[in-house]
């Protein structure tokens, strides 16, 4: 299984404008769950701690293998959710592993 691991950084967090950006990008994320077949699962969420070293958002989500991970990046709905994000972070992480 992979797993595909994505953490952002929101500018002004935990105000309300950054609030309404992280529960937007969730809420995009979660959309994907059932359009993209090669999800198995997704999980995302705001960081309940806060902190210099903290991201502000992360994501994990499984795939069979990479090439699961490949279609995902490359569909149009994740293609779509991801060209809004970039539009509300200022800062972006990922990491993918085998298990």
């Amino acid at each position: 299984m992979l797993i595909h691991v994505v953490s952002w950084k929101i500018a002004d967090a935990a105000g309300p404008e950054g609030q309404q950006k992280i529960a937007s990008i969730v809420a995009g994320l979660e959309s994907l769950v059932g359009a993209v077949p090669s999800i198995r699962s997704l999980r995302v969420g705001p960081s309940v701690v806060t902190g210099p070293n903290h991201w502000d958002l992360g994501l994990v989500v499984e795939f069979n293998d990479e090439v699961g991970l490949e279609a995902y990046q490359v569909h149009p709905e994740h293609q779509k959710v991801g060209a809004q994000i970039r539009l509300l972070v200022s800062g972006q992480a990922v990491v993918d592993f085998l298990v």
